[in-house]
């Protein structure tokens, strides 16, 4: 690893963060260019990555990505409906409005938060695989939009397919080369209505993503267990997806469990810098942990999550 950073374990400062509203800005005004490869979509099993400050996450990915996903569940006969969740960065939020104005415009049953809220990328993959019990047609599938644990002016665009996961190699390749080419296209082929339109369609449904995935969280792990040890618990939801689940878990199963930050902010300015005097919301590095690991003392056990809460960071007194 490289030289570390001298801030970083330390509170970020505030000349390291993002300014936001010149994010989002950039996000609808920047049109990537298609004939530069490092703006086109590039499609990985983690999904698109970019930040709207590079024309590397804009609209434009957007819009012909989900045109591109619409276009593939048609070829493989997927009727049912598609999930979709965001995380907490700042670029979420349009590309969420953006993904719905094709989905609706292609008439896919869309299944969004009810309240307008986050949801983690485990939340999603559960929606899929529990629709898709004992069907054999009409399966649904989902998206998820987040960068991870990626610094705050990234955002993220993630495909999976009816087994839940992230999309395979040959899944991504196919998306990714479609929406290249109605980049190329300049979009003209990309069906779309408006935003207000969409919402309001017939086929975007509100969802409660909440309930049955607290509810079936006991079936997977002895959570009465948990309870009757008595085991005391502290939760960082590092400003992520996860920060709206974990009171309801804490009360429908009785846990010895505290939420140590609530805050919900996309600038992240609460986190402690990483190694390189960026932020980022990674659970498994020390420095992003720093404030956790200051806690340890107070909790048997105690962890974090990364942004879209698919990955923990596990603190105890001694390690």
């Amino acid at each position: 690893m490289a030289d570390v950073h001298p801030a970083a374990g330390k509170q970020a400062s505030p000349d390291v963060l993002t300014n936001i509203p010149r994010l989002v800005t950039a996000y609808f005004a920047g049109k990537p260019d298609a004939s530069d490869p490092a703006q086109r979509v590039a499609f990985g099993t983690s999904g698109h990555r970019g930040t709207s400050f590079k024309n590397t996450f804009n609209e434009g990915h957007i819009l012909a990505t989900t045109q591109a996903i619409c276009d593939y569940r048609k070829e493989k006969g997927l009727t049912g409906p598609l999930f979709i969740g965001i995380d907490t960065h700042a670029l979420a939020e349009p590309a969420l409005a953006s993904a719905i104005e094709v989905f609706a415009a292609n008439g896919v049953e869309v299944m969004i938060d009810k309240d307008g809220g986050y949801t983690p990328t485990p939340v999603i993959s559960h929606a899929i695989l529990t629709y898709n019990k004992d069907r054999t047609s009409g399966l649904a599938d989902g998206v998820v939009i987040t960068p991870s644990h990626n610094p705050p002016e990234d955002g993220g665009y993630k495909y999976n397919p009816p087994h839940g996961g992230p999309a395979d190699t040959d899944v991504t390749a196919a998306v990714e080369k479609c929406a290249n080419a109605y980049l190329a296209g300049e979009l003209e082929d990309v069906k779309r209505i408006d935003y207000a339109k969409a919402r309001k369609a017939a086929n975007v449904h509100a969802y409660d993503f909440i309930t049955p995935y607290v509810a079936d969280l006991g079936n997977v792990v002895d959570l009465d267990l948990v309870k009757s040890a008595g085991v005391k618990i502290g939760i960082d939801p590092l400003g992520g997806a996860a920060v709206h689940y974990w009171h309801p878990i804490i009360e429908r199963y009785g846990l010895n469990a505290t939420v140590v930050n609530e805050a919900i902010d996309p600038t992240f300015r609460f986190m402690t810098v990483d190694w390189d005097g960026k932020i980022r919301m990674d659970c498994s590095s020390p420095y992003a942990m720093a404030s956790l690991i200051g806690m340890r003392d107070r909790f048997d056990v105690a962890f974090a999550n990364d942004t879209d809460a698919d990955r923990h960071g596990i603190v105890t007194r001694t390690g």
